[in-house]
C-alpha cells in the first residue's frame, strides 16, 4: 500500500474522531448550560451501556434466549439491583463475576 494513500487514512481517522468532540467543547466552554439539559446529559452514559448490555445478555444465536442457560441474563438481575441500591461499581461487577462462575460450575 502506498505511504501517501496509508498517511491520508490515518489524518481523515483522526478528523472524523477529534473533530466532532472538540466542536462542541470549544463552542459550550464559555457557556454555562441550564440545569435541565445537565441532569438529561447525566442519564447518557447509564442510557449507552444499556442499549449495548441488553442484546448482549437477552440474544443467542439470532434469538431471545430467556432459558435457565443464560447465566449473563440471570447474573445480570441481582447485579442490577446492587447497582441501584449502592452504586458501587466494582461491587456489582464482582457480583456478576461470581454468579457467572457459579452458574457454570454448579449449573452447567
Amino acid at each position: 500500500m502506498d505511504q501517501k494513500i496509508v498517511f491520508l487514512t490515518i489524518v481523515g481517522m483522526l478528523a472524523v474522531t477529534y473533530i466532532p468532540r472538540m466542536v462542541p467543547l470549544v463552542a459550550l466552554a464559555s457557556r454555562t448550560l441550564p440545569e435541565s439539559v445537565v441532569r438529561w446529559l447525566s442519564y447518557v452514559p447509564a442510557a449507552v451501556l444499556s442499549s449495548m448490555l441488553f442484546p448482549a445478555l437477552v440474544l443467542r444465536d439470532g434469538g431471545v434466549d430467556l432459558t435457565p442457560d443464560n447465566y449473563f441474563l440471570w447474573a445480570a438481575v441481582p447485579a442490577f439491583i446492587l447497582a441501584w441500591r449502592t452504586r458501587s461499581f466494582f461491587g456489582t461487577v464482582a457480583l456478576g463475576m461470581i454468579l457467572v462462575a457459579a452458574g457454570r460450575y454448579f449449573i452447567g
